[in-house]
């Protein structure tokens, strides 16, 4: 029985280990490049047309960079894109500082300090579902906690203002709920940066009688700085395709207040139907975002090799 598996063995055998190892990751490669180029290919191929995709059946038209255009002529896509940026600065701004902030103080490691980091994560366990609901209920004036904490230190009546339905509020609103909820995930990042940093380092330093200020300068904040900027890194590309929490929040409102990008997309593709238009809006988005990321991987790889 053994005989006519003998060549293929035998074949095999003769392999080299890369060769062998592109056997092995060769199908998951064509399934991701299929999954991944196909839609992206599909798409740009899309925003140079008319297509609706409410209507199939109807004459395919070529319109060029007329979608382009229109879009990047557009001043209320350049509002949505200002709201986009007013939200992914504040949001990573303050998850930053907190995040990094909270991880210098469990690496202290702190009787409890197991208990207070599982509790901490709670926020980033939460589905954005529920994470916005959760909040909606919260921000009700009337019978919302949020208004009540601010009037305990304000002294503002809880019924004076709205925080989803005021225009000047709205923005801070979805900016605190994404804070709650991802501030958690970059103080992980920064504990791992901490928590790499030799003991040995910390200990020169205190015989050099270096203060813990200048600890902190000196040793924490420049070999804790990747990870800082990974973490900026990936926070910054995931709000800047935010929509499902914003959506259940505010839906964009009041008006068009907190209408991110996405949002804006979302209604061109499946509210207008605009299908070709949607797609050069997506297309104009991912070049955005792959640019700024590539520069931005580019200086982390700079800081890396300090």
């Amino acid at each position: 029985m053994r005989a006519p598996y003998a060549p293929i063995a035998h074949r095999v055998r003769g392999l080299s280990d890369t060769t062998i190892a592109w056997l092995f990751i060769a199908p998951t490669m064509i399934l991701l490049l299929a999954i991944n180029l196909f839609p992206l290919i599909w798409t740009i191929q899309l925003s140079f047309t008319n297509y609706r995709a409410n209507r199939p059946n109807a004459p395919l038209r070529n319109v060029g960079l007329e979608h382009y255009q229109a879009i990047l002529s557009d001043p209320e896509i350049w509002q949505r894109m200002q709201a986009t940026a007013h939200f992914v600065f504040w949001t990573i701004l303050l998850q930053t500082v907190l995040g990094f902030a909270l991880a210098y103080l469990i690496d202290r490691k702190f009787r409890g300090h197991g208990f207070w980091t599982t509790l901490i994560l709670i926020p980033m366990m939460l589905s954005p579902a529920v994470v916005g609901n959760f909040w909606t209920f919260l921000y009700q004036p009337q019978i919302g906690l949020f208004n009540y904490v601010v009037s305990f230190f304000s002294g503002l009546a809880p019924s004076s203002f709205q925080m989803l339905g005021d225009v000047t509020l709205s923005p801070w609103a979805i900016i605190i709920v994404d804070t709650w909820m991802w501030t958690p995930y970059v103080m992980l990042i920064c504990l791992a940066g901490l928590r790499s940093i030799p003991d040995y380092i910390y200990e020169a330093a205190e015989v050099d009688r270096a203060s813990n200020w200048r600890q902190f300068i000196s040793i924490t904040l420049p070999m804790c700085l990747p990870f800082i900027m990974l973490a900026v890194l990936f926070r910054g590309i995931e709000n800047f395709k935010m929509f499902d929490m914003v959506n259940l929040l505010t839906s964009g409102g009041p008006g068009s207040t907190t209408e991110l990008a996405s949002i804006t997309l979302k209604r061109a593709a499946f509210e207008a139907w605009r299908t070709g238009y949607s797609s050069a809006f997506a297309i104009i988005l991912f070049v955005a975002v792959f640019g700024l990321a590539n520069i931005y991987v580019k200086a982390l790889n700079k800081v890396k090799a300090r």
